[in-house]
């Protein structure tokens, strides 16, 4: 199809281009809009097969011009996030990582977990990827520094709690301990955190002198135990090399073909021209992607690695690959390191750096090592990433979805699977839920969930026949296979909203005690067998099974919680706002004590006390 492109002019901006019933297949950014779009229709245009199936399913586009490459980008990687297009590049973990934050800026500092980044001048470190390490280090903090972790606010004196019992914390709320004394503690937490070894264990070694000096030998044994517990715990740190600093290692495998060629690429916005390999996308490669593995190394120290595998692989070269998931990967709310170690210049260096500028707060340089301790890890990180191939290589999944397209008598192989539930209790609150799974993985943008509002009563039938048709005739989710939680009853019904709506694509119903699917024919299929065909359709039934049912819970509660709250004198509709926004649920008010809820906005005492007294535990 030729698009009209004549009006898009020739300056920096983001386009979209769009399918059938305006799907958005893939977003990108240009320096000259009209160039880069260009590009993709030109009869001469070189495309490599995933391009040129893009481009044969694209009925439109738009653009949004901005006033530099930089705004470019992080337009770009922001609409890439919300629309999460078929030809993009994909990142399946789309949870942000976890970080521990120490509230330097307060007067009486705390620790705690958190996953959104702030430039509030606070102390931050991490990502841990997985977060075991991360447990663990607040374990030994919680253990061995005497840290509040309460989120209380400390203007005036109160009883020390429990954590000061059990010898976990100084109590600063009980005055219990000099502000000169807490940031000590808070000061050694930090440099614990940072792995500076010397500087800590020297610290506590003068100390503990001094205190034997004093003659004040208790206090001074408690500081030699902390000591000897420090040095365990640096024992155990995964020290790399501690002059590295902040770097994060991104090494990656894919299966090379003998239709791969070197070719020089050449590129104006590249600090360096080198060599790069083009990318197979020859159905081989097409099926099995990337695998990437990058590693976290903080001050010096190991502190996670994350694997992903891409599948949806459009970019012609490593350097756009590398592009894409370096702008992809830390849009995420992640602080960029000083330094990126890659085994490729990623294209269009110049705008992606000044982007990475801008989120970490100073200049990130990105590296190809030729020696030395970061083209040790590099290779780590690639062996990591060869070996996370041939696992994904192994998968059974292709071959489940063959055995279920034959015993399910399909019309072709599920790679997309949708389901639909609903939940009520005597026809209060009845909800429906549909869920989308596709090649191995649930979308959870995909999801959607509704209330019921033309069904009165309780009624199975009528209430799968509302959610199917306001689903399947607004959203236009239509996955290879529709998995309906129910027996032939719902899956009749089902049918006939397809038929109705004109939509053809397999149907089945998954039903429990026992676990069985019937389909159109009469046919009843036994999934008791636990093979993996069964095993897949099973998961997927409970899965919408539970997002619907969390979805009624979720109102039942709000329901109950606002009608409880109702009847407390002094509660009006801004304190039961207020109420809902900090505990989120009914069970976590009964489970609050009367400190916890004098500490909500526009709550006293006396009205904390009259919640207690109502609905507590």
């Amino acid at each position: 199809m030729t698009l009209d492109l004549s009006k898009v002019p020739g300056k920096p901006g983001a386009y979209i281009f769009k399918g059938m019933k305006e799907k958005v297949l893939y977003i990108g950014k240009a320096k000259n809009l009209k160039s880069r779009m260009r590009s993709y229709f030109l009869d001469s245009a070189n495309l490599d097969p995933r391009k040129a199936a893009m481009v044969r399913q694209i009925r439109d586009f738009s653009y949004i011009v901005t006033d530099n490459e930089l705004e470019a980008l992080i337009l770009e990687a922001n609409l890439i996030k919300q629309h999460k297009p078929k030809f993009n590049i994909i990142l399946r973990d789309d949870k942000n990582y976890p970080y521990i934050k120490i509230t330097t800026v307060e007067e009486w500092p705390r620790i705690e977990v958190v996953r959104k980044i702030k430039k509030d001048s606070n102390f931050y470190f991490g990502p841990y990827v997985p977060a075991q390490a991360m447990w663990e280090a607040l374990a030994f903090i919680r253990r061995n520094f005497l840290i509040r972790t309460c989120g209380y606010s400390l203007d005036r004196p109160m009883r020390p709690c429990v954590q000061y019992q059990m010898k976990r914390c100084s109590a600063p709320c009980a005055g219990l301990v000099s502000k000169e004394e807490y940031r000590k503690i808070i000061d050694e937490v930090i440099l614990f955190l940072k792995g500076q070894k010397k500087e800590l264990l020297k610290n506590l070694e003068d100390r503990m002198h001094v205190l034997s000096e004093e003659m004040r030998f208790e206090e001074a044994a408690k500081i030699r135990d902390r000591i000897f517990k420090l040095q365990r715990a640096f024992e155990s740190q995964k020290v790399v090399s501690p002059e590295l600093g902040d770097i994060d290692v991104i090494g990656y495998y894919f299966e090379k073909t003998e239709d791969m060629v070197r070719q020089a690429h050449h590129d104006t916005d590249n600090e360096n021209h080198h060599d790069t390999v083009i990318l197979s996308l020859s159905k081989d490669n097409t099926k099995h992607g990337i695998a990437i593995n990058v590693l976290f190394i903080r001050n010096g120290i190991l502190i996670g690695a994350k694997d992903f595998f891409i599948d949806n692989i459009i970019a012609s070269n490593e350097a756009e690959m590398l592009h894409s998931f370096i702008e992809l990967f830390y849009s995420k709310e992640i602080i960029p390191p000083a330094v990126i170690a890659v085994n490729a210049m990623p294209a269009e260096i110049r705008p992606l750096k000044a982007w990475l500028r801008k989120k970490r707060g100073e200049s990130v340089n990105i590296e190809i090592p030729v020696e030395g301790k970061k083209l040790e890890l590099l290779r780590m990180a690639n062996e990591n990433a060869r070996i996370h191939f041939g696992t994904k290589k192994k998968s059974t999944f292709d071959e489940t979805l063959k055995i279920l397209k034959d015993r399910l008598h399909l019309t072709k192989v599920p790679v997309s699977i949708g389901a639909f539930d609903v939940s009520t209790i005597y026809g209060s609150e009845s909800v429906g839920a549909f869920i989308y799974w596709e090649n191995g993985a649930f979308k959870k943008d995909k999801y959607r969930h509704l209330r019921i509002k033309g069904v009165k009563g309780v009624d199975d039938y009528a209430m799968m026949h509302e959610i199917v048709e306001r689903i399947l005739k607004k959203e236009h989710l239509i996955p290879d296979l529709i998995v309906i939680d129910g027996g032939k009853g719902q899956l009749e019904v089902a049918r006939k909203v397809m038929e109705d709506l004109h939509i053809n694509t397999n149907l089945i119903a998954v039903a429990k005690k026992p676990d069985r699917a019937f389909i159109m024919d009469d046919e009843i299929i036994d999934l008791e067998d636990r093979s993996s065909s069964s095993l897949l359709l099973k998961k997927i039934r409970d899965e919408v099974h539970r997002f619907a049912i969390t979805f009624h819970r979720k109102l039942r509660d709000k329901r109950l919680m606002e009608s409880q709250l109702e009847k407390i004198p002094g509660i009006g509709k801004k304190r039961r706002l207020e109420l809902l926004r900090h505990f989120g649920s009914i069970d976590n008010i009964r489970k609050a004590t009367v400190k916890e809820i004098v500490n909500i906005k526009g709550f006293n005492k006396k009205v904390a006390e009259k919640v207690f007294d109502a609905i507590a535990l």
